[in-house]
């Protein structure tokens, strides 16, 4: 786990700027830095090093290839770099490597079978990039689902990169303005989808995406390797055909198998567990193949409606594990939220983020690396969203389209229900032209969220621009919905930026290439049956845990930030970020909008997500304007 950074074009000061790219990204990699430019300067890399696999001084980088021919930065771990290594030994491609590290194998595969050849061979999270002396060109590359990140665009004419957005605030001549057309899109979300940033002429390498750039530096080419849609589509094409034991048997096999590949480095290793079904099962998977302990963290809290703790440690203690826990108070939720624009870069919004970052320092105490059950809810149907869509929508199919739109804008702009946030919200939901589009009006909550920005112009994205209805099945659709965007751009980002903020690296083995192709083969029935959910999972699972442990309505990994707002030292926060003078200064929202918000929350008890998001925008925008005064 590193971070990368670096710029084309031949600057002035190069080295002092990508000197400082690298000073902001330190917490991705104190362990070491380096930097590399070629003859004149046109391609310069930076990377910062949070040693994993080989901790000697042969798996620093920048790394060049055994010829020559290649540079490379790299964030991440090729899990299966052992196999691809001894295939390069078998083949005679390489004689002999001078380190252990994945960096160096990667570098020799690129060598012998190419960049593509050698990208689809790969398993595992990365950001890469490489320069190649020979041609000139220059490569990014991302992994196949979005666990590591990467940004790109121009500053001041130049072509930049870099894992961290903070990196590009620090070069000279940065005068990217807030992309506007963006906030649509934020407020509906609580964060920015790819390929959009928050700033403007500044993108996000999607995921499963390549980007090529040849001399001069200024037409990048975008093009897909992997596709989280296309593998969906196949995999409900050709459904397992065998029982539901066998599919768990084989999703058990490859769950091992990733696990596996996982747990390997030269670093003290555990994982993050709650009392949910997909970090147990992660946890009860690891101890089964583990000769000694599995370390395991959780964080608990004084409010029994938002503490799982107890359960985990229970889990913990009949898989055996070597658990550690840590009770936070509201104190210690509250002092992280000045952090969280430094942490982030940009606009991020949920509020889960403050937990995640109080168990990754926790974590980091103990081991430099933790695996997670992230990605269980959006490929096995865990999300009790999913059965409430295909249910509203079976009942609204009924009526036609034409209709249903036409009785959705009349109610809207009915002035007896105007105050009433459940029937806007229902008559908003009443204009949707398919389950898909029903799912993404139902994150926007209400149309009046779409008017907290004062641009009303937006961006098109996978939710709108995706061809839908490619994929019958109404929950399987929208969990690819899901997996396209939110898993990228909410769950990825949160666990990345907060744990890479105290120098965790974060492991995701559900998120295995063979795994995630293989979820998509499995039939429906044998994920969710009415509304319970995950039921493949649970067939593992209960082979480790006893089922009534796990038996227990869902708490989630959040806090109560609803009832904290209402505090007198939060409250004032909040109120002096929502100033109705500062945000007509700003130019950028709708004052009006914003105060109407926030005085139903104070007043009548009626909260909205889109308050959080507004909060995490506004602290954003002040920060950086105080960095920049």
């Amino acid at each position: 786990m590193c971070g990368i950074a670096g710029f084309c074009g031949n600057p002035a000061n190069w080295k002092e700027n990508i000197e400082r790219m690298n000073k902001r990204m330190y917490h991705r990699g104190p362990d070491s830095g380096g930097i590399w430019a070629n003859e004149d300067a046109s391609v310069v890399l930076g990377h910062r090093r949070l040693s994993i696999v080989d901790l000697s001084e042969n798996g620093v980088q920048p790394m060049q290839s055994a010829s020559g021919r290649y540079m490379c930065v790299f964030n991440g771990e090729i899990y299966n770099y052992r196999k691809l290594r001894d295939r390069l030994l078998a083949e005679k491609k390489v004689t002999a490597f001078r380190s252990t590290s994945d960096t160096e194998v990667l570098l020799e595969a690129f060598e012998a079978y190419g960049v593509k050849e050698t990208i689809k061979q790969c398993k595992g999270m990365f950001a890469i990039a490489l320069f190649d002396k020979k041609t000139g060109k220059l490569t990014l590359i991302r992994d196949r689902i979005g666990e590591k990140p990467l940004y790109y665009g121009f500053v001041n004419g130049h072509f930049v990169f870099a894992s961290d957005i903070g990196c590009f605030r620090v070069l000279d001549d940065f005068h990217n303005d807030v992309d506007t057309k963006v906030l649509q899109l934020y407020f509906i979300h609580g964060y920015i989808p790819a390929p959009y940033s928050i700033y403007q002429n500044i993108y996000k390498l999607d995921a499963g995406c390549m980007l090529e750039l040849d001399a001069p530096y200024k037409e990048p080419k975008v093009s897909t390797y992997w596709s989280v849609r296309k593998a969906a589509k196949y995999g409900q094409a050709h459904l397992f055909a065998g029982s539901r034991q066998e599919a768990a048997e084989e999703l058990e096999r490859l769950l091992k198998a990733s696990i596996s590949e996982q747990m390997i480095a030269d670093v003290p290793v555990g994982a993050f567990l709650s009392a949910g079904i997909d970090s147990s099962t992660v946890v009860a998977l690891m101890q089964a193949q583990s000769k000694r302990k599995v370390r395991s963290f959780t964080i608990g809290m004084d409010n029994p409606e938002y503490n799982e703790a107890a359960y985990a440690k229970e889990i913990a203690k009949h898989l055996g594990t070597d658990h550690i826990e840590l009770y936070i108070t509201a104190q210690d939720a509250k002092d992280v939220i000045p952090k969280l624009s430094w942490i982030f870069g940009e606009p991020f919004a949920d509020s889960s983020q403050i937990p995640t970052y109080l168990v990754s320092q926790m974590t980091r105490e103990h081991v430099t690396v933790s695996l997670s059950g992230d990605g269980g809810d959006e490929l096995f149907c865990g999300y009790t969203s999913y059965s409430s869509i295909n249910r509203i929508w079976g009942k609204m199919r009924r009526y036609p389209y034409g209709i249903r739109k036409l009785v959705s804008q009349l109610l809207i702009g009915n002035p007896l229900i105007k105050n009433n946030q459940v029937l806007q919200t229902k008559a908003y939901l009443l204009g949707a032209k398919s389950p898909e589009n029903l799912y993404e009006l139902s994150n926007a909550q209400e149309a009046s969220n779409l008017h907290i920005a004062l641009e009303k112009e937006t961006y098109p994205y996978k939710h709108n621009s995706a061809p839908y209805g490619d994929i019958k099945d109404v929950q399987n659709s929208i969990m690819l919905m899901d997996m396209e965007v939110y898993h990228p751009d909410d769950i990825l980002v949160k666990v990345d930026r907060a744990a890479m903020a105290v120098s965790l690296e974060t492991r995701v083995p559900m998120l295995d290439k063979d795994v995630v192709e293989f979820a998509w083969t499995i039939p429906m029935a044998y994920k969710k049956q009415g509304d319970k959910g995950k039921l493949i999972l649970r067939d593992i699972l209960y082979k480790y845990v006893p089922q009534n442990m796990m038996e227990r309505p869902k708490k989630g990994f959040s806090i109560p930030i609803t009832q904290w707002l209402l505090t007198p030292a939060l409250r004032e926060w909040a109120e002096a970020l929502l100033d109705p003078q500062l945000i007509r200064q700003q130019g950028i929202l709708n004052a009006d909008e914003v105060q109407r918000i926030w005085r139903d929350f104070v007043e009548n008890k009626n909260w909205r997500i889109q308050i959080w998001y507004l909060l995490m925008f506004q602290s954003w925008q002040c920060t950086q304007n105080h960095l920049l005064a």
